[in-house]
């Protein structure tokens, strides 16, 4: 169990602003491994996000860094307003998000690529910059991640529906390890809480304001998934 005070900023996340999420999706057709969940975790179990700021540092990559031609991040982080982040003009996207949900020791999001090869360029991207971002920070040197990535393909529509409700409901395991577990009541308070975590898409949905997620590139069910009952729905019924 993590106590309330060590969740502190990681919990309430306020909308953004973005993208309004009417008519959302153009996909309604399921096409077999073109959605795919990437994950890591630190190297021998270090944690990976420590701080707000480390956590705000991987958020913001996740925008800066789905780009061909990205922008200095280090200059943008440098100006003092982080707000400006979101408002940076990109290039052609190397993937669209559709979900992610990152936790003290590892991160988990749902991409499918945009152009040939846009998954493993937009991984290398983040995956380097943070580490450039956290051993400069930490003073150390190394690997960060575990490997070079994990990945799992959806081969169906109740597939990629548990992987979108996984990479969400993850975060209910920050206020209890064993919350699959749980009998019904507890179970929905925990998923409750997931929905509210922090550093998650999952406000985005909620508040049908996409900055970092791009649900249009999905079936349609994914930018109906807005609430608590949706995600439980699409864990059990695989």
């Amino acid at each position: 169990m993590v106590k309330g005070s060590l969740i502190g900023f990681l919990v309430g996340k306020g909308a953004r602003e973005g993208q309004s999420g009417k008519n959302a999706s153009k996909n309604d057709v399921f096409e077999p491994q073109k959605y795919v969940e990437v994950s890591n975790c630190g190297a021998e179990g270090r944690v990976l996000f420590s701080s707000q700021e480390d956590y705000d540092r991987f958020e913001a990559y996740l925008y800066l860094l789905n780009s061909l031609e990205s922008p200095r991040a280090s200059n943008l982080f440098a100006s003092g307003r982080p707000e400006a982040i979101f408002e940076t003009a990109r290039g052609e996207k190397l993937v669209a998000i559709g979900a992610y949900c990152f936790t003290p020791k590892e991160f988990r999001i749902l991409v499918t690529p945009l152009i040939r090869g846009g998954i493993g360029k937009f991984m290398q991207k983040l995956q380097t910059a943070y580490t450039m971002y956290f051993n400069a920070k930490y003073h150390r040197t190394g690997r960060v991640f575990q490997s070079a990535y994990k990945s799992e393909s959806a081969i169906s529509d109740a597939q990629l529906k548990y992987l979108f409700a996984r990479v969400h409901l993850g975060a209910a395991r920050l206020f209890n390890e064993n919350w699959q577990e749980e009998d019904n009541a507890e179970f929905l308070r925990l998923v409750a809480n997931a929905m509210k975590y922090r550093y998650s898409s999952a406000n985005e949905y909620v508040t049908s304001k996409y900055l970092i997620t791009s649900p249009e590139e999905y079936p349609g069910y994914i930018a109906r998934a807005k609430n608590a009952e949706t995600h439980i729905r699409f864990w059990h019924h695989r």
